[in-house]
């Protein structure tokens, strides 16, 4: 079949099949007196080419493990997205949520959201991030294919993007990633229209997109938007090379729309009635909103189903794999963790008991990481360039290069905020359990990737290492300050920071088990010393929160720490205890899981009555709800310094006489 054939021996042409899109997209837009419009409409032929002629999918089969992934990374354009998702007869998209567009309760909200809807990949809108989250796609797909072989994993992962997701920062680490790895199975489609929402991208840019992207290692190509059969021969030859590869397509922004096409008019408005009764009219489309004549849309479900003979096909190479290797295959695409890793997590608890180590808690994590690795072979690692540093690389992981990508280890680069997103895309495709490492402090740089694992609940482990002052002299350009209260803020994220060897195996095997949430572990620099002196088989940090050292006698003080700062808690209760004030130390490893315990656990571990004290060396923000109104918190009020860990911990008082002090003060 050719582009410009008709569909499965209809009568139906491939200008009505791309009008369907169009008008799909301005009626909804109306509707809603809300939305983008001009982006669907521009990009309709190229959908109609891409789903019609090379997009392997069964609308049937959504999750099917190997169909290609379309990721609309401007997603501003979802209405292009929901149209193709009703026309191929996804199940759940009906012409009543096409009707409900950006209404409560619908499944065609604003922007793209993962698990919304069947054949939505990935939550878009930030721009840039849907490209960086089809390289993380890719790569997995390379990666699972090098475990499982071709006959199982053989797909392509194609994005839409606009001027807007190639200006934002994120895009440069994104494309220059995917060219190093040389992803060949990477197709951008650039929605070439030259207009921004200020208007012409020539008041704000002069890239050369062609030679940015090729600089970069990719192919590339040009070509007219409209042209169903130049898109057709380009996506051919993108398939066919050895490179990721980036086809400009230059389209006109709400094509059709005789008076508005061309212009930021068309961006982020309705058109208007008028508008778009002129475009039916110019565009020879007559019918009234929401309709696709039977024809039409009996043309684009049979491309929803024309792939259920290759998925077919797929089932039956699948079944016949070895044993062993099927049940790994469907084991890992699942999402389940082995049934014996248990095993591995409780030897390496009880050899901490048994030495009772005096390391940083990122040493622990690497320790930790080299008993689960083997025992959890799609574990798949990296670091932002500071793998010496956060301590990520499992012993026997290999790096993923461009000749073999089996390995578990992607190095990254300096490129944090891609690396997030590019392990949402991970995460999202399926098959491993991604996490990457940096600084506690360039959170910053990643921020918005891991605010969207947030949002779309993925299982994305952030190893986040120098997790304080107590990384000394690189000062307060690399001291984290208010970034524990800041991610704590991100609803469904959860922040682990442990204490000690236990706490931080127990905190991984937390991240590990929640399918459904992302984790940031904040790891110390320095050495901490043991507080857990007794192996337990439970996980104490369950409930994200402990007594670790009730008061002898009534309790009148009860000081509540996190990762370092437990041994300072520690130590200051010897030293209240010794002087008749009963204080008992609670760990609190993770505040979101602490604050979700009912409120009899809560009572238990907080004590009634006597005074709360936080411990941490970090921001204030966010301890009232577990102190107030009249607790007291020890801790940083300004940035830090440069100097040894020591003298700043006694610099801003954050000392077991500190914690001391501020007791008697106020008892």
């Amino acid at each position: 079949m050719t582009a410009a054939e008709p569909i499965m021996a209809t009568n139906v042409s491939r200008k009505d099949m791309a009008s369907a899109i169009r008008f799909l997209a301005m009626d909804a837009v109306e509707k809603a007196k809300s939305g983008h419009p001009g982006m669907p409409m521009g990009m309709a032929d190229v959908a109609t080419v891409l789903f019609s002629d090379f997009l392997k999918f069964d609308a049937a089969a959504p999750d099917w493990p190997d169909r290609d992934r379309f990721v609309l990374s401007n997603g501003h354009g979802s209405m292009l997205l929901y149209a193709l998702l009703y026309l191929t007869g996804y199940p759940g998209m009906s012409i009543d949520e096409i009707r409900n567009f950006r209404q409560l309760g619908s499944r065609t909200a604003g922007h793209p959201e993962y698990g919304h809807a069947a054949g939505i990949e990935t939550t878009t809108g930030p721009l840039g991030q849907g490209l960086a989250n089809a390289v993380g796609m890719a790569l997995a797909e390379r990666m699972l294919a090098a475990r499982f072989g071709a006959d199982v994993v053989d797909h392509y992962t194609y994005v839409f993007a606009g001027d807007g997701c190639l200006m934002e920062g994120i895009s440069h680490e994104a494309i220059s990633l995917a060219g190093h790895l040389r992803l060949a199975k990477l197709v951008v489609l650039f929605d070439d229209n030259a207009i921004s929402i200020d208007g012409a991208t020539s008041l704000t840019a002069s890239d050369n997109q062609a030679a940015r992207f090729r600089a970069s290692g990719w192919h590339v190509q040009s070509i007219d938007g409209h042209d169903q059969g130049a898109i057709a021969a380009a996506i051919e030859a993108a398939r066919g090379s050895d490179r990721p590869s980036m086809i400009a397509c230059r389209t006109v922004i709400g094509y059709g729309a005789p008076n508005k096409q061309g212009s930021e008019s068309t961006h982020g408005a309705p058109l208007g009635a008028d508008e778009i009764a002129a475009t039916r009219e110019a565009l020879g489309w007559r019918h009234e909103a929401f309709y696709v004549p039977d024809d039409i849309l009996d043309a684009w479900r049979q491309i929803g189903c024309q792939n259920d003979g290759e998925r077919a096909a797929w089932q039956a190479r699948h079944d016949v794999l070895d044993e062993a290797t099927r049940e790994e295959f469907d084991r890992v695409v699942s999402g389940a963790l082995p049934q014996d890793w248990h095993a591995a997590l409780l030897a390496l608890k009880r050899k901490i008991a048994a030495e009772q180590p005096k390391i940083a808690t990122r040493q622990a994590s690497k320790n930790t990481l080299d008993a689960l690795s083997p025992a959890i072979p799609e574990l798949a690692g990296g670091s932002a360039d500071l793998t010496g540093s956060n301590l990520t690389k499992a012993n026997g992981a290999n790096p993923v290069t461009a000749e073999d990508a089996s390995g578990r280890y992607i190095y990254y680069g300096v490129r944090e905020h891609a690396m997030g997103a590019v392990m949402n895309g991970i995460a999202l495709h399926g098959g491993f359990i991604p996490f990457g490492g940096t600084f506690l402090v360039f959170t910053d740089y990643c921020r918005p990737a891991i605010r969207l694992s947030a949002l779309m609940g993925l299982r994305v482990i952030y190893v986040m290492t120098h997790d304080s002052i107590g990384l000394g002299e690189d000062g307060p350009t690399h001291q984290p300050v208010e970034h524990l209260a800041s991610l704590r803020a991100i609803p469904g994220l959860r922040v682990y920071r442990p204490c000690d060897a236990t706490e931080t195996a127990e905190c991984w095997a937390l991240a590990l088990e929640a399918e459904n949430a992302p984790s940031v572990l904040a790891l110390t620099r320095q050495g901490v010393p043991s507080v857990r002196k007794s192996f337990t088989a439970d996980n104490l940090c369950a409930k994200g929160a402990y007594v670790l050292a009730e008061a002898d006698g009534p309790r009148r003080a009860t000081l509540i720490a996190t990762g370092s700062e437990v041994a300072i808690a520690l130590a200051a209760r010897e030293t209240l205890q010794a002087g008749g004030i009963g204080a008992a130390v609670v760990s609190a490893p993770c505040l979101e899981i602490f604050e979700a315990q009912d409120d009899a656990y809560k009572a238990s571990v907080l004590g009634e009555g006597g005074l709360r004290v936080a411990i941490e060396a970090a921001s204030p923000m966010g301890w009232d709800r577990f102190i107030a109104p009249d607790g007291i918190f020890v801790g940083m009020r300004s940035f830090g310094a440069s100097a040894p860990a020591d003298a700043l911990y006694e610099h801003f008082g954050i000392t077991p006489a500190g914690v001391v002090d501020a007791v008697k003060a106020r008892l």
